[in-house]
Formats: C-alpha cells, structure tokens, sequence
C-alpha cells in the first residue's frame, strides 16, 4: 500500500464560530475526548506513517507553537503566517516544505470514527497519481454530524467528483481530510483563497475524485458540538462498522 509522509495540517483560523471559548485559546487546542483536536489530527496522521507535518498558524500562533514543541513523531515544521491565507492559500505558502509527492492536508475541525480500514491508510490506496489531483475524503450529510445539511461533492460510481452548480444540494460532505498533488497548485494566486479554488481547478481537467468515509464524521466548530463530540467518543471508542 502506498504511504505518504507528509501532510499539512491547518490551525491558523480564527474560530469565530467556537466563541467565547476561542477569546483566549486558538481552537486547535480544544480539548475533546481529553485530547486537543490538533493532537487528534496529529495521532492519525502519525498512524498513517506520516513523517513531518507542517503546521500554519497565525491566530494565538505562540499557545499553539508552545503545545506542539515537544512533540516529535510526526516531526513538526511551523508555516507561520502573518495574514490569514485561507485554506488553499495556507498550503500553497508552505509547498518548499511539503516536497515533491502527493500529501494529506488535513483540518483541526473534525472527529472522524474509522472502520474496519482507517481513513487516511484508505486514502492512500485509493490514490491514483496518473488519474487524479486532488482526492477528498467525503461524508454523507444523513451521517454527519455538526455540519450543514447541505453538501459540497457529487461522486459518480468511479468517484469521480463534481461540485454543485448553484441552487443544486450535493449529497456529501468534506471530512475535513483529502491528499493533494503539489500540480494542481501550479498557477494559484500568491495570496490568500480556498480549497474549492483547487478543487475547480481539478474538476475542470476531469482530476477531481472523492472516497466516501465508512463511519461517522462530527465537525467541531461550536462551544455545543464539544459537547457532541465529548459524547460520540464516549459511546463509541471501538471503530465504526457499517452492517
């Protein structure tokens, strides 16, 4: 099976939405299920065999450079930012450290519960360098949590993907995970934008694919949804599997 050893993980934002618990703290050192939500994102990538991890911040940039200083396995390398760059603008400022080969990019904002294969190991073996640009973890809105009932994906049976038109309701969510090749960056603007500019850009050269994820993903963006989150890992430690 394929293994990528570097990913990007974002944690620069502001999280407005999780006030007034991100007054003081910046929200990828929220805790849930007595973990951070960075250190979840940076366990499972470190399961997955990912080696170094670049990690962008700006808001509260020095809580979160202090938390992850001891941290060694993935090795850790800071994108600080002095603006905002957005969510694609964020990778793209951090592409000297990410090298040549495809690698996860990867939110703070979401739980996910794996099944049988966890998501990211899927991920790789699905990752298909001569088809693909971008491959995006996605979750079916009726088995989300957290997120909005509308999605941002269509997948055809090879998964194929396609984002909706206006005024169309796509039937899955992100979670919050993809792998990304550092082509389809090529051209991107020197400033801030979004993952969806990328995911254009794929879908206009037929690149653009998406992999269902086999168990439930809940998004962490309010003081409420801690609350969610607290409980589904309380309920569910053992992994997800779909009967």
């Amino acid at each position: 099976m394929r293994r990528f050893t570097r990913a990007m993980v974002l944690a620069a934002g502001l999280g407005s939405r999780m006030r007034p618990v991100t007054d003081d703290m910046p929200k990828p050192l929220v805790t849930v299920g007595g973990k951070t939500l960075i250190d979840h994102a940076l366990d499972d990538l470190a399961s997955a065999g990912v080696e170094t991890a670049v990690v962008n911040v700006h808001y509260r940039a020095d809580q979160v450079t202090a938390h992850l200083a001891g941290r060694t396995v993935p090795r850790i390398v800071l994108s600080p930012e002095d603006r905002l760059m957005g969510t694609g603008g964020g990778i793209r400022a951090a592409l000297a450290h990410l090298g040549d080969e495809p690698f996860y990019a990867a939110d703070c904002d979401a739980l996910r519960l794996d099944g049988p294969t966890p998501a990211l190991r899927r991920l790789a073996a699905a990752w298909d360098d001569a088809r693909m640009d971008a491959l995006i973890l996605v979750v079916p809105t009726a088995r989300s949590i957290g997120m909005p009932d509308f999605g941002v994906m269509f997948l055809d049976p090879d998964g194929l993907a396609r984002l909706p038109e206006e005024r169309e309701i796509a039937p899955y969510a992100f979670a919050s995970v993809q792998v990304l090749a550092p082509r389809v960056f090529a051209g991107t603007p020197d400033g801030p934008f979004s993952y969806k500019d990328l995911w254009r850009r794929a879908q206009e050269n037929g690149r653009l694919y998406g992999l269902v994820h086999d168990g439930p993903c809940l998004q962490v963006l309010t003081p409420e949804s801690v609350g969610l989150a607290d409980a589904l890992l309380d309920e569910r430690r053992a992994r997800w599997v779909e009967v």
